[in-house]
């Protein structure tokens, strides 16, 4: 339970739990209490703007993490130890907090948690304007907030910053995204969504495949290719390049302008001519056609459609006959005087060559009759990209909110990309895409389930990719070539009927690495935490010496960066995951069986306790973590999983035992096929499988117990006898 109380200015200081946050609070902040001990923290101004720079007071002595926009499109993470350190654009700011520590005998190799607490502040939406959070180089904290139209102006903001605290972070800014979530009715927590179908099986997308040069021949090779390696995915995204467009700026012959193709114009709601009759080579009719025949081919479940949330990267052609009933018009981007990020080649050519808005009170009729259309042709959802470009665009819209929410709806959307693009052919970004994934997952995998995106299984990191998305509850696809696949690493992902053992929560940082650097420290390992229905699952990965984080102005050192030669180590413990007391049941002995996936080591390892791990730079290793029950008294039992699978645990539904004094069956439900494994502190004397018995294997040195689960992936039961 989140211990909390309300945050209180007095005598120019901001304090938290009897802990001063903030010096220097100037006269025009102002507290307001909200629900659960939080509140929201204000100013006011002696002139109307439609912006405004208010500063809370002097924040240091602090850890802190943040989330902050790099680009306009992506976030990172920071960590820091004063107000200097905090980016513009921070869109989270989490500290830690040290109370005074209490005496103990006690001996642990973990951290102690017990005199920490948690202060999360959040920039919010206040009406129609947005506020973000920075630092300047005195140390104090300020907000932005700004409505993005001259003539949207105010004076206040009295609910620009939402600050609480808690014991435990993670549910600190889970019970903080509810609250918000009922004060302001924008958006629903991730716990209130419906969740897509296909996030539980293996997908392709055909991006890196083809790019914009997709076509029905190549998909139909590709699933083909995936096939014959028994690997078929279920879903299919079919990326951008199916639709009807135009480039005005861009005449056959002459030199291609660098990002001329930001600038390209939708003109039909329909697919393009290479998804039709008049293809080159007749491979389909139509894109009904096509969708129905590789959906019974292939066995797909899902097909998804790419579009931009503008219709296209340029938007939509005002002179299309096709599309002049949505009243499209020029308009050109104006980004936010405050933003300090890197610039992006895709903007840079909007705000040259503008974008295709469609009016606003037209947006609902666009996309009813683009979704049904699509919808009528076996389409079963839509990717939709580019949509922080509406931010730009709130001039003489009433704003950026209040155009984006003409576009864009988060009470229903459940799943989102939150980092930037898996980019193949940039060996730096490799550490940089894991590390940025898993931290802005804390504060994204509150309102969606958290897109990792796809990944090549033919890629040198494949391994380091792969395992990353086994443990991190999100959806598993890839963007392979035909014939360019590694089912060695597909088949550690999705078992044979194309279904994934997918995680329960969005995978994050564990607690004792949120305030270190897993990048640039030249010291930290970052270990990823989620559960499963009954076992936790802690994945390390050595995101060092391959890179730095990108930042527009420098304000941290780079000479930390180390020499890939140099393996670096971390521990790891049953308490590393979050919640796992939630699914115990019975007696637990306290210990925990930690089955390590690449060395295949089976540990007996106390809940207070650790183990170390050293990997070399872009090398991983996943843990399962299995709370040891005993059984008569006597016997000591817990399934680890499928042994040849990343996320062995997520194959466990169900354990029970009819605690027979005579036999004291065990009782297993897993799901699907291949090696079974289990710790037992003793051998059994029998194993059955749906009624049948089977040969077993017992390492006595280990306690590991193990057995080969054949046929179909369904559900199977597992009787252990004793």
């Amino acid at each position: 339970m989140t211990i909390t109380a309300t945050p209180v200015v007095k005598d120019g200081c901001l304090t938290v739990r009897g802990k001063v946050v903030l010096t220097g609070v100037p006269p025009n902040v102002v507290i307001s209490p909200a629900s659960g001990g939080s509140a929201f923290i204000g100013a006011s101004s002696k002139k109307l703007s439609s912006y405004h720079v208010c500063t809370l007071g002097i924040l240091e002595g602090y850890k802190f993490v943040c989330l902050f926009r790099v680009k306009i499109w992506w976030m990172i993470p920071r960590i820091g130890k004063s107000g200097s350190e905090i980016p513009m654009e921070t869109q989270m700011l989490l500290l830690e907090v040290k109370e005074e520590s209490v005496p103990s005998d006690e001996i642990s190799f973990v951290p102690n948690t017990r005199n920490i607490f948690y202060i999360l502040l959040l920039p919010t939406l206040d009406g129609p304007f947005r506020t973000t959070l920075q630092g300047t180089s005195s140390n104090e904290l300020q907000f932005w907030i700004e409505s993005g139209d001259p003539n949207v102006q105010t004076s206040q903001a009295f609910e620009a910053v939402f600050i609480n605290s808690g014991d435990n972070p993670f549910e600190l800014i889970k019970d903080s995204i509810k609250i918000l979530e009922k004060h302001k009715g924008t958006f629903s927590h991730i716990e209130n969504k419906k969740i897509p179908a296909h996030l539980d099986w293996f997908g392709w997308c055909t991006w890196d495949a083809f790019y914009t040069k997709v076509n029905p021949k190549g998909i139909k090779e590709g699933l083909q290719s995936f096939q014959e390696g028994g690997c078929s995915p279920k879903f299919l995204i079919i990326d951008d390049g199916w639709q009807e467009t135009v480039n005005e700026f861009h005449k056959e012959g002459e030199p291609l302008i660098e990002g001329i193709q930001y600038a390209t114009r939708l003109v039909d709601i329909k697919e393009n001519s290479k998804f039709k009759a008049s293809c080159s080579d007749n491979s389909c009719v139509d894109l009904k056609e096509f969708i129905d025949t590789i959906k019974e081919k292939y066995g797909l479940k899902y097909v998804y459609m790419w579009h931009a949330l503008a219709g296209y990267w340029g938007g939509l052609l005002p002179s299309s006959e096709n599309l002049k009933k949505y009243n499209p018009k020029i308009a050109y981007p104006v980004q936010s005087p405050n933003l300090g990020i890197i610039t992006d080649i895709g903007l840079d050519i909007l705000e040259k060559y503008g974008v295709g808005i469609i009016d606003p009170e037209k947006v609902y009729d666009f996309y009813n009759d683009q979704h049904s259309y699509l919808a009528s042709s076996g389409v079963d959802g839509v990717k939709v990209d580019d949509q922080n470009v509406m931010e730009t665009l709130g001039s003489g819209h009433g704003g950026r909110v209040s155009i984006t929410r003409q576009y864009q709806h988060s009470k229903k959307s459940a799943t989102a990309r939150v980092s930037e693009d898996f980019k193949p052919n940039e060996p730096t970004f490799q550490t940089l895409h894991i590390a940025s994934v898993a931290s802005n997952s804390l504060l994204l995998g509150e309102i969606v389930v958290p897109d990792w995106d796809m990944f090549h299984s033919n890629h040198s990191t494949a391994d380091f990719h792969g395992a990353a998305r086994a443990i991190a509850g999100c959806a598993v696809y890839v963007s392979d070539k035909p014939g360019k696949h590694d089912f060695e690493i597909l088949r550690k992902l999705v078992l044979p009927d194309g279904s994934i053992l997918r995680a329960k929560y969005a995978g994050r940082p564990t607690r004792d690495c949120l305030f270190q650097d897993p990048v640039m420290d030249g010291k930290s390992l970052l270990k990823i935490w989620n559960m499963n229905k009954l076992l936790g699952v802690v994945g390390v990965f050595n995101c060092q010496g391959a890179s730095g984080w990108p930042v527009k102005q420098v304000a941290q050192e780079v000479t930390n960066l180390t020499s890939t030669a140099k393996p670096l180590s971390a521990r790891i413990s049953p308490l590393d995951v979050e919640f796992l007391e939630e699914v115990v049941r019975g007696d637990w002995s306290g210990d925990c069986a930690v089955y390590a996936f690449n060395s295949g080591s089976l540990s007996q390892v106390p809940n207070k306790e650790s183990l170390e791990v050293s990997l070399d730079v872009l090398k991983c290793e996943i843990f399962i973590i299995s709370p040891i029950k005993v059984y008569n008294q006597n016997i000591h039992f817990e399934p680890i999983g499928l042994l040849d699978m990343y996320n062995s645990g997520g194959a466990i539904e169900s354990l029970n035992c009819s605690l027979d004094p005579k036999g004291c069956p065990i009782k297993i439900k897993a799901r699907g096929c291949g090696r079974f494994g289990a710790y037992s502190n003793t051998k059994p004397l029998c194993c059955k499988v749906d009624m049948k018995e089977e040969v077993f294997t017992y390492i006595v040195e280990e306690g590991l117990l193990t057995l080969e689960l054949e046929g179909e992936c369904s559900l199977k039961e597992i009787e252990v006898s004793y």
